[in-house]
């Protein structure tokens, strides 16, 4: 059962609490793939600040360097100039407990959906050196409870030719949350699903985020998506990327999937795709990238 959602009193003053704690911060980051005449610059020099818990969106034309930054924050990439910091160290150090989700949830097909749940948990400390002795106990119960939050109870002993594409995303969702990470990575994770199932799953990771607060970066070209889920919008240049405008979302939680609809809501929308819309003619020919 999910818990309350915060008052705006109680948010304002978590908020401000965390105001001093940045989860993510790019610092002049830029990235570029290969050397000499092959070299390709993915990301130009990017200033990034994510308070602790607070969920960003970035969106904006393809190929302009979103997945780049969810990268750089994930360590799976280092800038070739700038610094990235995560939870306070430079990213190499691992200072968060990191959770991800990718459109393709990537379920091992020999294991339950229990167990592919559970995977984090037998790679993570502290839960490493602990899984063992507490799999058929807590550890357990921790994953039919994400389970149930999801709206997948009676499900955890089928595998994952048995569920639909979005009941996989939603034990997807539960993979990347089990280990309690204190930073989210979301790269389009709704994008191969139908319109009605990424509606519903929209609702279900807003719910989530309301419970764990965990910090959510997510990389979208789903701009209601973007707007019923984000606190802040980043939207990006064409490559190589920048952010060209970072802006609060202000409308309040719970949202609804009937706000998207509403004046201001379009208005929102419309904004952004006048944005990413200006970025992609201002971007230079092929020629002269």
């Amino acid at each position: 059962m999910m818990h309350a959602p915060l008052t705006a009193i109680e948010a304002e003053t978590a908020a401000r609490s965390r105001a001093a704690a940045i989860a993510v911060e790019l610092s002049a980051a830029a990235v570029t793939f290969g050397q000499g005449e092959r070299a390709v610059a993915a990301l130009q020099a990017t200033e990034l600040r994510i308070p602790d818990g607070e969920f960003v969106a970035l969106v904006g034309p393809s190929g302009c360097g979103k997945s780049t930054i969810l990268k750089l924050a994930a360590g799976l990439v280092r800038p070739s100039a700038g610094v990235v910091v995560v939870g306070g160290r430079e990213v190499a150090a691992k200072a968060l407990r990191i959770g991800m989700a990718f459109q393709n949830p990537t379920m091992l097909p020999w294991l339950t959906i229990e167990q592919n749940v559970m995977l984090p948990l037998k790679i993570v400390e502290p839960y490493r050196s602990q899984f063992r002795r507490q799999r058929k106990a807590s550890f357990r119960d921790k994953a039919h409870a994400l389970l149930a939050q999801v709206g997948l109870t009676g499900f955890a002993t089928r595998y994952p030719w048995q569920l639909s594409g979005g009941m996989l995303q939603r034990a997807n969702l539960c993979r990347a949350l089990i280990h309690e990470p204190r930073l989210l990575l979301l790269d389009e994770p709704f994008g191969a699903l139908d319109q009605f199932t990424r509606e519903e799953l929209w609702s279900i990771l807003q719910d989530l985020w309301l419970v764990h607060r965990p910090t959510v970066l997510l990389v979208t070209h789903d701009l209601r998506e973007a707007g019923f889920l984000a606190n802040r919008i980043c939207v990006m240049s064409a490559r190589p990327g920048r952010i060209i405008d970072d802006s609060a979302v202000a409308f309040a939680r719970p949202r609804t999937i009937a706000m998207t609809f509403e004046p201001d809501f379009v208005a929102l929308n419309q904004r952004l795709r006048d944005l990413i819309t200006d970025a992609r003619r201002a971007a230079p020919a092929p020629s002269e990238a």
